[in-house]
């Protein structure tokens, strides 16, 4: 299967899916789109992370652009003021750049630098003005991006979006000392655990400063809402899995549905493949279904006031973007150099990692 990307260049490039990844349903009927900002906002994230010290100039150079991070959010946020785009796409590329120092702590033993660093993280997420200048160039990351991602919505949704974020940094611990230890979940825990890991609540928090408007947490929490957007990201969550699998076996991890099928399940890898595939494929199926309903749900919300204009608005916005999610996601596992272990010297080691084994940030 093919596509035009827009890559990490003005020219559109073909890319190929392997056919054991390619989604027939996903390339016909979520059609692609980058957000108008998207080449403004990939220069401008390319020099967040200068200044932020989150790579090295070098790195940058090299990798940043193909790594993709930008073209992600702006296949996912459309609509999105310039600014909230903006926030949002420096906040998921600094995730990205954590999720590595998270892996380079565990593969080279540094429990105590990780502990730290957690610690450090729930502060700077309550208190990011007190953690813009940290030393820790991770650290002094997070508090930059709530801060300004803190000055679009009411201080309820500040609070919300703190108060999923602390759970997803406990996760991350969580999986530390799973993968110090060995010790793989169960297909039930993992699923659990993935919820947070992946940051569901965290990325489904961001769609509605990208639309403008705080829900009430009755229309959020309605099952009619509740449903596509934990389906969208279910989806992200299990084709990842399914793409960075290689990658993952490669460097000894224990965090996949793929490795938890095979382990405790007991099939074999490719069965698990097959398990997982069915899965990501059920998600599309019920996603279409929870789509329409969520419309649905919309329109009734649409009573003839201001207010029920607007909220209707929003979820219209909301439910559109969850659904652009799987397009963004699916074209990025095979545009992003993120997952390109064929190409790495070391199929352990990721090129655009720090990989010091010395010291401690």
């Amino acid at each position: 299967m093919h596509a035009l990307s827009h890559g990490s260049t003005s020219t559109p490039t073909t890319i190929a899916v392997p056919p054991a990844l390619s989604l027939p349903v996903i390339e016909a009927a979520f059609p692609r789109r980058l957000h108008p900002y998207w080449p403004k906002l990939q220069r401008e994230t390319r020099a967040w992370l200068l200044e932020k010290r989150l790579m090295t100039p070098e790195k940058v150079e090299e990798y940043a652009d193909g790594l993709c991070y930008t073209d992600l959010m702006a296949g996912y946020y459309l609509g999105a003021p310039d600014e909230v785009l903006q926030a949002i796409a420096d906040y998921s590329a600094w995730f990205f750049v954590w999720d590595d120092r998270h892996d380079r702590d565990i593969v080279h033993g540094r429990p105590d630098a990780w502990r730290r660093l957690k610690d450090l993280l729930h502060s700077a997420l309550d208190r990011p003005g007190d953690h813009l200048g940290h030393q820790d160039p991770v650290v002094a990351g997070l508090a930059d991006s709530v801060r300004r991602l803190n000055a679009f919505l009411p201080d309820t949704w500040n609070a919300r979006f703190a108060r999923h974020f602390h759970a997803v940094i406990e996760a991350y611990d969580r999986e530390f000392h799973n993968r110090t230890e060995g010790i793989v979940p169960t297909v039930e825990e993992y699923l659990e655990l993935r919820r947070l890991t992946f940051a569901h609540w965290i990325w489904t928090d961001l769609l509605e400063p990208s639309a403008g408007y705080e829900l009430p947490d009755a229309v959020r929490k309605n099952p009619a809402y509740r449903k596509p957007a934990l389906l969208s990201q279910e989806f992200a969550a299990w084709y990842n899995d399914l793409c960075s699998l290689p990658k993952e076996i490669a460097g000894n991890e224990v965090h996949n549905l793929g490795i938890s099928l095979v382990t405790h399940e007991g099939m074999t890898l490719e069965e698990a493949i097959a398990d997982i595939r069915r899965r990501v494929e059920e998600c599309i199926s019920e996603f279409l279904d929870a789509e329409q309903e969520a419309l649905r749900f919309a329109d009734r919300l649409d009573d003839g006031t201001v207010g029920g204009k607007e909220t209707s608005a929003a979820v219209r916005a909301c439910v559109g973007n969850m659904r652009n999610w799987f397009s963004s996601v699916y074209w990025f596992h095979h545009e992003s150099g993120r997952y390109r272990v064929d190409s790495w010297d070391d199929r352990s080691t990721p090129p655009y990692v720090d990989n010091a084994t010395e010291g401690e940030k």
